[in-house]
């Protein structure tokens, strides 16, 4: 019997995608703050964060796989974070205009009661059409994404600002990478299916 699994997270977004696995799961906000240490590293940034998320609930959850998850996006070394507003978003799309976009997608799967945990990484390509300034506007009124790094979602109307996508596992664009997921959780003793 495996342990019960927690979601650190409070993504909606997150759970949606956690739920295709069809397994029983409570998500939980780890409460972490997410600021990057001096000179890190995006990828560095994203692993730490998704293990400090499935660390923040251990002593809330003994005896749980505690599934923490972090994405950064950086255009030309430069982190983007969640726009929050119109504003934002349209300088991040902007900005991102016939650019390429490296999107760091980490899992980590912490065992509360043993201390053992695994980490893993999806990095995902994003090549962006050149945008003009009203169709930036148009999908920013339409779609609102406001709360997603890089200021699009993927699984909605997002795609068609997209000349092209380079990944191993396009859940991983959308927050939660099940490939990895999936395999971590079979390390762990869970029968995904």
């Amino acid at each position: 019997m495996s342990l019960p699994l927690v979601l650190a997270s409070s993504s909606i977004y997150r759970q949606t995608l956690l739920q295709r696995l069809g397994l029983p799961f409570v998500a939980q906000n780890p409460h972490t703050r997410e600021d990057p240490l001096p000179g890190e590293p995006s990828r560095s940034l994203a692993e730490r964060l998704a293990l400090c998320k499935a660390g923040a609930l251990s002593e809330d959850f003994p005896e749980h796989l505690i599934i923490g998850s972090d994405q950064v996006a950086t255009l030309n070394k430069q982190v983007l974070g969640k726009p929050g507003d119109f504003d934002t978003a349209f300088a991040q799309l902007k900005a991102q205009s016939g650019e390429t976009v490296l999107f760091y997608t980490s899992v980590a799967i912490l065992d509360s009661d043993k201390g053992a945990y695994r980490c893993a990484t999806d990095t995902t390509k994003v090549t962006f059409r050149k945008l003009d300034d009203g169709e930036i506007t148009r999908y920013l009124e339409r779609e609102q994404p406001y709360d997603c790094a890089g200021s699009f979602k993927v699984e909605g109307l997002g795609i068609a600002l997209f000349k092209s996508v380079e990944t191993q596992d396009p859940t991983g664009l959308m927050g939660l990478p099940l490939i990895l997921v999936a395999k971590m959780l079979r390390e762990f003793g869970v029968q995904v299916i």
